[in-house]
């Protein structure tokens, strides 16, 4: 699934290719876009700016005219020279935006919708999104701050659910809650009333440091569309690219325990994390599958 480094990486790329350029051709599979293109066509718009939030994909055309994007699970954007063969087959494409040299193409886009700037903070999800991890403005303080005053009114609510609930932080998926709880010390299903303020401290200033070395391509001319697969460890080997996530079983990376896999949360999302190096800490002892160990106060390895 995207994270928000995918899409600040995809919004980059699509920023460099087609950025301050005219619309020459548009098309798209979705009917209500092509509604939209019907009443107030693309073609002769300017594409203004591109740029992600979060796990968003927000393209700015003139004329007061914006495509939201979020891929879920499936979507991707990619970029080809005019003329150039895709990759994927055109029953998987959703919208083309073209200029002179170049096709963007997002294919399998399950949520795509244009809005006005008056109509997105009225009715989109995209402003009531929390900080940006990988904006300009994004700060520890502020995400640690956003943290606590989410813990305050959800005292039970378990940090790596909280991690990925984009109204707090946005830009984590899947992979970097489980990595950044491991980094931390922190157990993935403490409640947040547990939770110290140093460990929130740790778990944002992770988070940010992850995320933007896995976005450190592009700052050339070039068009880096694509920069390997997400790495959270210092390791160059691509097996080794992860400290907890998807190895359930295996040998911790740190302190050779086994580490575990539980789902998690009302979406049961697969949770990662080590019982050694990420000790239960509350009230009660660890649930049964959830840690073999029942500690306190235990920050790291």
């Amino acid at each position: 699934m995207p994270e928000g480094d995918t899409i600040y990486r995809a919004a980059r790329a699509l920023q460099k290719a087609i950025g301050g350029k005219v619309v020459t051709g548009f098309d798209t599979g979705l009917a209500k876009l092509a509604r939209v293109n019907d009443d107030a066509p693309l073609v002769g718009r300017t594409v203004e700016k591109v740029e992600s939030r979060g796990k968003w994909c927000l393209i700015f055309f003139s004329g007061d005219l914006i495509l939201v994007t979020h891929m879920l699970m499936s979507g991707s954007w990619h970029l080809y020279r005019t003329g150039e063969k895709w990759w994927m087959g055109r029953d998987r494409m959703r919208v083309v935006v073209r200029t002179a040299s170049w096709e963007a193409v997002g294919f399998n886009i399950p949520v795509a919708e244009f809005h006005t700037s008056r109509s997105l903070e009225r009715s989109s999800q995209v402003p009531k999104l929390g900080p940006d991890i990988l904006s300009d403005e994004f700060t520890v303080e502020g995400g640690a701050a956003r943290l606590a005053a989410y813990g305050r009114e959800n005292p039970d609510a378990e940090i790596a659910v909280v991690l990925l609930n984009q109204r707090v932080l946005a830009g984590l998926g899947n992979v970097y809650k489980s990595e950044v709880a491991f980094a931390a010390g922190v157990n993935p299903f403490r409640a947040m009333r547990t939770i110290t303020s140093r460990e929130m401290e740790t778990m944002v200033e992770v988070s940010q440091r992850y995320m933007k070395a896995n976005v450190v391509d592009g700052a050339g001319d070039g068009i880096v569309t694509y920069s390997g697969n997400r790495r959270t460890t210092h390791s160059s080997n691509r097996e080794e690219r992860l400290w907890v996530y998807g190895r359930q079983g295996q040998e911790c990376r740190r302190c050779g325990a086994t580490v575990m896999m539980r789902k998690q949360g009302v979406q049961a999302r697969s949770t990662y994390w080590c019982p050694e190096c990420q000790p239960w800490v509350g009230e009660l002892p660890a649930p049964i599958g959830r840690a073999t160990v029942v500690r306190r106060g235990k920050i790291g390895c």
